[in-house]
C-alpha cells in the first residue's frame, strides 16, 4: 500500500482554496500536512477549514520542516520562480500553478534545478489529466476525422477588478498568461508538434496588460490553429466561455468541454454527416492531478504533464507575447 505524502501548500489564494485543496481532501495518498501565508488570520482559516496539522506565516518556516514532502505553489504569476527555486534547494517536490515562471529560459533554469536537486517538478494543469481531455487527445492523433487541418480555441472569463492580480503588469497579469495557456497546451496536446509561426493581436488596458488576445499559429504541416481569449466579459451571468472545434480532412469534432470540468461529460464527431457523441463520466481533476502527483512522489510514475511540455508552452506564450507586444507598454 502506497504511503500517503505530506503536502504543504504554499499561499491562500481562491484557486488553492476552491479548486485544488478540496482536489487533495479527494486523495486518499494525500496528508494536508501545512499550510502557510503571510497573514495569520488567513493561515488559521485554512487550517480550519481544510484540517491541516501545521499552519506557519513564512513561507520559509514551512519549506524548513522537514515532514514537508511535496508543496503546491498557488501563488501570484511573478512570484513562482522564487519559491519554485527554494522550495527545490529544500528538497520538496514541487507542483506549481500555471503559467510558471516569466519566460520559456527561466522554464528551462527552474526545471534544470529541479533535475539538480532530484526533485519532482510538474505544472498544475489540471484538466490534462481528465480522461474526456485524454481520450479526445488520442483519437485525434489515431486519426478519427483524418489529418488536422484547422484548430479553434476559445477561452474567455469575466473583466476583472483593476485591484485583481490578474490585471496588473507587475503581477504578471493578462489574459494571455491566465487563460491563454490553456488554449496553448490544448493545441500542443492536439498537434504534437510546435508551430513553425505565430502571430498574434490584443487589446490592452490602461494598465498595460492583455485584455483580450488573438493568436494564428501556422505549422509545418499547412495546420492552423487560433487561440483566442479574453477577461472581458462584463455578464455577470457568464462566468466564463471555453470551447475547441477540430476540423480534419474527414470530419469535425466539437468541444463543449469545459476546462477542469468533471461529471457528465460529452464531446461530438461528426464524420460524413453523421454525429457521435463520446460520453464519459469524469472524476474531479484536481483529484486526478494530485493522485498523479503523489504517485510520481512515490517513484512509481512520471509526471504526465512533462517539463518538455511545460518549455513548449512557455516558448508559444512567449512568442505570442513578444507578437502583441507585451512587454513595450
Amino acid at each position: 500500500m502506497m504511503k500517503k505524502v505530506n503536502w504543504g501548500v504554499l499561499g491562500t489564494a481562491n484557486i488553492a482554496r476552491k479548486e485544488v485543496i478540496p482536489g487533495m481532501q479527494m486523495s486518499e495518498h494525500c496528508h494536508l500536512y501545512a499550510i502557510a501565508g503571510r497573514k495569520a488570520e488567513k493561515v488559521n482559516e485554512f487550517q480550519q477549514l481544510f484540517g491541516f496539522e501545521k499552519a506557519y506565516t513564512s513561507y520559509e518556516d514551512l519549506l524548513d520542516d522537514e515532514q514537508v514532502e511535496a508543496v503546491y505553489i498557488p501563488l501570484s504569476n511573478d512570484l513562482h520562480k522564487e519559491w519554485l527555486v527554494k522550495a527545490a534547494r529544500k528538497k520538496k517536490h514541487i507542483l506549481c500553478e500555471k503559467p510558471l515562471v516569466k519566460t520559456a529560459t527561466e522554464v528551462e533554469e527552474v526545471i534544470g534545478i529541479c533535475k539538480e536537486e532530484g526533485v519532482v517538478f510538474m505544472e498544475a494543469f489540471a484538466y490534462l489529466h481528465s480522461p474526456i481531455i485524454n481520450d479526445l487527445v488520442e483519437r485525434v492523433h489515431d486519426g478519427i476525422i483524418g489529418k488536422v487541418k484547422l484548430i479553434e480555441t476559445t477561452f474567455h472569463i469575466p473583466k476583472q477588478s483593476d485591484e485583481n492580480i490578474r490585471s496588473r503588469k507587475e503581477t504578471l497579469g493578462g489574459s494571455q498568461y491566465d487563460v491563454g495557456c490553456y488554449n496553448i497546451s490544448l493545441i500542443l496536446k492536439l498537434m504534437n508538434q510546435l508551430p513553425l509561426k505565430v502571430e498574434a493581436m490584443a487589446q490592452f488596458s490602461a494598465a498595460g496588460i492583455d485584455e483580450y488576445s488573438h493568436a494564428l499559429l501556422t505549422f509545418s504541416d499547412g495546420a492552423h490553429a487560433t487561440s483566442s481569449c479574453g477577461m472581458i466579459l462584463t455578464d455577470s451571468e457568464s462566468r466564463r466561455i471555453d470551447r475547441c472545434f477540430i476540423q480534419g480532412e474527414l470530419g469535425y469534432i466539437d468541444v463543449f468541454v469545459p476546462y477542469n470540468a468533471d461529471g457528465k461529460l460529452t464531446y461530438h464527431v461528426i464524420k460524413s454527416g453523421i454525429l457521435g457523441d463520446v460520453n464519459m463520466n469524469v472524476p474531479n481533476n484536481y483529484y486526478l492531478e494530485i493522485e498523479q502527483f503523489n504517485k510520481c512522489v512515490r517513484g512509481l510514475e512520471k509526471p504526465f504533464v512533462s517539463n518538455e511540455f511545460s518549455y513548449d508552452v512557455a516558448k508559444v506564450q512567449g512568442q505570442i507575447l513578444d507578437s502583441i507586444g507585451y512587454w513595450d507598454r
